[in-house]
Formats: C-alpha cells, structure tokens, sequence
C-alpha cells in the first residue's frame, strides 16, 4: 500500500479522500516524531519558566488575561475539551468525522502546535482502527477554529464522548476499555491544538469538492445527450469561437462537449437546418458550465492551502517565540465555499431549463411532454415539477453564510465567518444537484429515443444503453418513482463518468477525464 508521510507531503484533495477510505496509509517519519518531540519541549520550557502565553499558562477567549497555576495548565486543558463541546443536531457523517483526523493530524504533524506524540499518536489508532468519533453538525461559527465540533472530535481521547464503530454507535470509555485502553491527560497547550483549527469547514469542503467534480463532468455528458435529443446545434463549440474567450472552463467544457458529439448522425442529420440559433441553455452550456468549473478551480487551490497550513493558535515557533495569532479563521475557505455552492446551484438551474424546453412541441421530432400520446397521458410534465422545487430549494441555499458575522466570546471574538455553514449548505446543494441532474438524464435519455435508429457518438450512445438497463423507454403513464429514483443513482454514483473514462481510455479518444491534472481533485 502506498504510504503518506504527515507533515512533510503536499495533501491534496485527492490523498486526503485516499487516506480517509483506507487506499493510503498515512504515517510519522522520524523525522516528523523528533520535529514533534522538539516543539513539545519548547511548551514544557515555557510553562517551566513560567511565560504568560495564551492557552498555556492563561484562561481562553475573554479570560486571555486570567493566569493560570502551573499545577492547573493540564486540568485547563481537559476543561477546555468539556466546555466547548457544545454541538447539537444531526451527527456529521463518519467519513466527514474521519477526514477530520485526517486533516488534524497532517496540521499537527508541522510541529508548530505543541502537541505530544502520544496523543498524535493516539488520534492514529483512531484513523487506521476505524474508531470514529462522533460529532454534532451545528455549533461552529468558523473562527477561533471550529471549537464546538472538534471538542466533540476529541472527546474520546479523555474518555468521553461516543464513536462509530463497526457499524454501530457506542460510548468511548466502553470502547476504550474492550481494547485495554484508557483514556489520556492533554499536556499544557494540548487541548487548546486539538480544537484550535478549520478541519470541521476543510473535511466538509474536501467531501463537497469530490461530488461538485463529478457533478460538473456528468452535466457535460447529460447536456450532450439531451442536446442530441432537441437537435441542437454544435457550432457553438467550436474552438475558434471560444479561444477568443479563453478561460479555462469555457474551453475545456467545449472541448468536451466537442468529442461527446464527434461523428454524430444525430448530429449530421441537420447540419443545414433552418435553425439559426439555440436557447441558451443549449447554445451557452459552455459558458455556464465553465463558469462552474473556474469556481470549483478556485475553491481546489485554496482548499490545497489550507490543508497544507497550521491552523492552530498560538503558534510555537520557539520557547521564545509563540505567536497568537488567526489563522484559525475560516473566512480564506468560507468565501469561496459561498462562491463554489452558487456555482453548484448554476448547473442545477440551467439543467432545469433544458428539461422545460425539451417538453415542448417546437422541437421537430420530439412529442411534447416527450410523450406521443398525451391527454390521458401526462407524459414527462411532473418531473420538471421536481426540479423545478429542487432548483428553487438551492437558490434559497445560496445565501452566503459568510455574509454573516455574530459577536462571541464577550465581543474578544468580534468577527467570525460562518464558514462551517458554508460547508454544510455546500453539501446540500450538491445533493440537489444530483438530483436534478438524475432527472435530466432520465428526460434525456426519452428524448434521444425519439432520433433512432441514428446514433451519436460511442460515448453518449454507451451513456444511453447503461440507463436503458434500469429505465425503459416510457409510452404511456405509469408510476415514475422507481426509475427516476435509479436516474439519480446513476448520477450520485457517478457511473456515466466512470463508464466514458473508461471508453475513452479503449478508443484512444482526447477525452480529458476526471482525474485530469487541472480539473481533478488530485
């Protein structure tokens, strides 16, 4: 198994998703252990000397200047782990509490935290036993780090708290104690290291970044086949036009939808119709689709920043330089969360107005409703009812969390960001989206029925046959559920990606895939 040395390599999108699912192992060098040791020492050297640092030697948030005994810095610490642990609502899931640890102990493994190597040490066993704390969604504001959900993240290691374990959720000392374990005393500054960071905001975001990816690939692949079914135009794709334009999306949207529609009969068969141009959510599907892709460049490069940084505070450098600082606030990840979730919500959106228009009676070819026999029959109506919901849900969605800030901490934290809202909303909205997405396919794939026995290219014709598997052609009203259902898991599943890639790959085909250096999450 390949192996990821914490605190030394770049983490990526990509590794830290590896690292959580078990496909890398993750470790400490020793190189890495005496960085650690080292910088735990200057911590003991501080609170031997007795320096007044912050969340050392002195009380936390508005009670900065409290002073605190050098008998009580290790109780302060324990304190500290069972006072912030305030969250509430749902429980996050196991893999967003697992990628937590993931992220926590690359930024420890820096050596700027004080942190100690039994306790590094212990947050390992977690990650490769699978015991995974359990932690509350709400309660973080995004800054002074996610402190409600990475007390509960650490609970466990002072006995506390509950974890998922082999599929089941159970106390952590009767855990602790079925592996002949206890539970640890947090060291001076400990405490303050462990819930001192945005790992609940990055773990959300990483999670969030792998799904808007598959989302935006798969949206190319289904608005080539719905745009095959209306018999819309290429021309619009055509490179000279966009390298006048050049930003990355756009062109590589282009690109795309380019070999998607290569050696098309469908395509073929109007080239010299009386059409002169196509709505937008044809004609502009690489405009709107690219524009979704520059954010979701945007948010991956920042978010490879941060979970290559020290979100702790303060921060030791020395026993002589320890600098109390921000880099726990979440505002360089909330923003572009903001941006990336309205950028998600886009795809969804002019999804929608593909279906809407595909129902129609304008296009030559196609029934309306995407029915022949309509009047008893509905037809395909009712499902743009669906996402016209759905699309309807994310805009209310896309109101930027981070356009909010509420003092806490008796005003000593005047500023916050919000960001972990932003994450969360991030996600949803990406469900959303799958959802609608699913529902295109499944009014695509109806539609493109109609241009038979012509064929499109091998890549959207394969995408037509894999759902044509699970969802049959529909001629007359029946209870669409089911299949819309299995549209969507199409979709959330990423199966159309993974079936063109693979394609691709066979034919030798220029078909940039997902795992493209730019557009990856590696």
């Amino acid at each position: 198994m390949a192996t990821f040395r914490y605190g030394i390599d770049r983490l990526t999108p990509g590794l830290a998703l590896d690292i959580c699912r078990g496909k890398i192992k993750g470790e400490l060098t020793a190189e890495i252990s005496g960085r650690i040791q080292k910088n735990r020492a200057e911590v003991e050297m501080i609170v031997a000397e007795k320096r007044t640092v912050y969340g050392i030697n002195t009380g936390f948030g508005p009670l900065c200047t409290t002073l605190i005994s050098d008998e009580d810095t290790r109780r302060l610490q324990h304190n500290l782990l069972l006072s912030h642990a305030v969250g509430v609502g749902e429980l996050i899931s196991e893999e967003i509490s697992r990628m937590m640890l993931v992220l926590k102990v690359h930024s420890l493994a820096m050596g700027y935290s004080g942190i100690s190597m039994e306790t590094l040490q212990r947050i390992l066993w977690h990650i490769e036993n699978h015991v995974t704390p359990c932690v509350p969604s709400q309660g973080s504001v995004g800054a002074s780090g996610d402190l409600a959900p990475l007390a509960h993240l650490f609970l466990p290691l002072i006995g506390y708290g509950t974890v998922f374990y082999k599929g089941k959720i159970m106390p952590a000392t009767e855990l602790l104690s079925s592996q002949g374990m206890g539970p640890l005393e947090p060291g001076p500054k400990e405490g303050l290291a462990l819930i001192n960071g945005t790992q609940f905001i990055a773990a959300h975001a990483v999670i969030f970044l792998e799904r808007f990816q598959h989302c935006l690939d798969q949206a190319d692949i289904i608005a080539a086949m719905n745009l095959e079914a209306m018999l819309g135009s290429v021309k619009a794709f055509d490179p000279d036009l966009h390298e006048l334009r050049p930003y990355e999306g756009t062109c590589y949207v282009a690109e795309r939808l380019r070999t998607l529609t290569h050696n098309s009969e469908i395509v073929e068969s109007h080239r010299n119709c009386h059409r002169v141009q196509d709505p937008y959510s044809l004609r502009c599907i690489p405009q709107v689709h690219g524009a979704s892709r520059n954010a979701y460049l945007h948010l991956k490069q920042l978010l490879t920043v941060e979970l290559n940084s020290v979100t702790d505070n303060p921060v030791i450098f020395s026993r002589d330089k320890a600098l109390s600082g921000g880099n726990f606030h979440g505002q360089p990840l909330a923003l572009p969360l903001d941006y990336a979730a309205l950028a998600t919500a886009e795809l969804g959106n002019i999804a929608d107005r593909r279906i809407y228009l595909s129902l129609m009676d304008t296009i030559e070819g196609l029934p309306k409703l995407l029915m022949k026999e309509t009047g008893l029959n509905s037809g395909f109506m009712i499902p743009q009812y669906t996402t016209a919901a759905l699309v309807s849900e994310n805009k209310s969605l896309c109101f930027p969390a981070s356009a909010d800030s509420i003092p806490t901490s008796l005003g000593q934290e005047d500023h916050v960001s919000m960001g972990s809202i932003s994450a969360r909303k991030a996600i949803q909205i990406a469900g959303n989206l799958e959802k609608i997405l699913g529902i295109e396919l499944f009014c695509a794939a109806q539609g493109f029925d109609f241009r038979k026995p012509l064929k499109s290219s091998p890549l959207i014709d394969a995408c037509h046959d894999h759902i044509r598997k699970v969802v049959p052609h529909i001629d007359r009203d029946v209870y669409l559920g089911d299949y819309i259902n299995s549209a969507i898991q199409i979709v959330s599943r990423h199966e159309l990606t993974d079936l063109t890639d693979g394609l691709a790959d066979t034919m030798h085909l220029a078909f940039k895939n997902r795992n493209h250096e730019l557009f990856g999450i590696y």
